[in-house]
């Protein structure tokens, strides 16, 4: 630029907003300073921030201050692209906490990020923003009898106690009285009719499945890592999986075609497996 045209703050928006466009700025790159924009563009410090406020408006860009300069913003995620467990799970029961009758089935390796996600549901119900009738939840997990595939020591297993299966069966134990408690409760404060029930998996499911109203399938496949965590006189080192991380991807019914399939053969999978194999789970 010769300076010989001074550009308006839209222009220099449209410039820059191009540039992130074209990937000429990545998402994460700093952009030059606005005193380097000004001698750029020929104008006042003040007109390239009004253009780097617009583009932060429209979420290209972060951090815009008088300070360091801005940042390119990460693009944002699709309204269905899959999310962390932990975020996704919660919005989607209490919408499925708004019928009148609430069916939720789930499988996984323990009931934490259930156990969590089901606060949001229960605290609108509380608050009076919901009121379902009835909530019948079906949870199965892993049995306490057998050899599970992971949460294990990297060492392998010495053949006596188990300090990496004894922590996971003290916290799928916990997590479920937790959980079965938070349930039961509305039935005493707001007379709702709730049924919790609970199965042992003879196996270590690979991913997490939850089943909602007949009508949503969401299912988040767990990573196997390997972590440490401290423990008395020294370190657990396992092989474990972070499954709030898991991302969670969503099938609905009313989608139809393969959406609709995959939740019809996923409730099937559930309901044979809740029938058939499974047994009374022992929390002691």
């Amino acid at each position: 630029m010769n300076g010989s045209t001074r550009r308006s703050a839209q222009e220099i928006a449209d410039i820059l907003r191009e540039r992130i466009r074209a990937g000429d700025l990545e998402a994460g790159q700093r952009l030059p300073t606005q005193a380097r924009l000004a001698e750029e563009f020929g104008v006042e410090r003040g007109t390239v921030r009004q253009a780097l406020r617009a583009l932060q408006d429209d979420g290209l860009l972060t951090h815009v201050s008088k300070g360091s300069p801005p940042r390119v913003a990460e693009p944002a995620p699709a309204p269905d692209a899959p999310q962390p467990t932990m975020v996704g799970l919660a919005p989607r029961l209490t919408e499925a906490f708004s019928a009148r009758e609430v069916r939720v089935d789930a499988a996984c390796l323990t009931a934490e990020t259930l156990m969590l996600a089901l606060g949001e549901p229960v605290r609108r119900i509380h608050e009076g923003r919901i009121r379902p009738e009835s909530v019948r939840v079906r949870i199965l997990l892993p049995s306490r009898d057998i050899n599970l595939a992971f949460p294990v020591p990297v060492e392998g297993r010495d053949g006596g106690d188990d300090p990496v299966h004894q922590r996971w069966l003290a916290q799928r134990n916990a997590q479920v009285q937790v959980l079965e408690h938070n349930l039961r409760a509305l039935r005493f404060s707001h007379g709702i009719d709730v049924r919790v029930t609970f199965r042992a998996l003879p196996f270590t499911p690979p991913m997490k499945l939850y089943l909602l109203n007949e009508a949503e399938a969401l299912i988040a496949y767990y990573m196997i890592t390997r972590r440490e965590e401290p423990a008395d006189g020294g370190t657990l080192e396992m092989y474990d999986t972070l499954g709030t991380e898991a991302l969670l991807f969503s099938f609905e019914k009313r989608a139809g075609g393969r959406d609709a399939a995959f939740v019809a053969e996923s409730q099937k999978w559930f309901d044979a497996l809740w029938e058939t194999i499974t047994t009374d789970l022992t929390l002691s």
